[in-house]
């Protein structure tokens, strides 16, 4: 099930670009800002530098797998925005998800869940 709002206004894309934080991976770039709904939202965009359609559309599935299985972990009230790089299109999305938790750490929004209720909430 999605944990997450899609954001597709382009006033929403253009405040979180120049209102909020940036960080840098070799495969995307990511926008944080606070939130006014009090969900999570994303946005992903990827330009035509990437390639054809379906590169692009490989490059945004990824990212929002990658999104997916990290979002669980994820403070609400919080917009992203990603913004894809031509190194993307040769990694897979688990090796996404490892560097967009190390940018959602290093923005502060990344809450971890100790690893006895990650067991406990799964079962076998």
């Amino acid at each position: 099930m999605q944990n997450y709002v899609t954001i597709k206004e382009n006033k929403d894309f253009k405040r979180l670009y120049f209102r909020g934080k940036s960080f840098v991976d070799p495969t995307f770039v990511m926008y944080v800002a606070k939130g006014r709904k009090g969900k999570l939202r994303l946005g992903i965009t990827a330009g035509k530098k990437l390639g054809c359609a379906v590169n692009r559309n490989r490059a945004k599935r990824v990212i929002r797998a990658a999104f997916a299985d990290v979002s669980p972990n994820i403070q609400k009230g919080y917009d992203f925005i990603f913004v894809a790089r031509t190194r993307i299109l040769n990694e897979k999305s688990n090796t996404v998800a490892n560097g967009m938790k190390k940018q959602l750490k290093a923005a502060g929004v990344l809450v971890e869940i100790p690893s006895d209720k990650q067991f406990a909430d799964k079962s076998y």
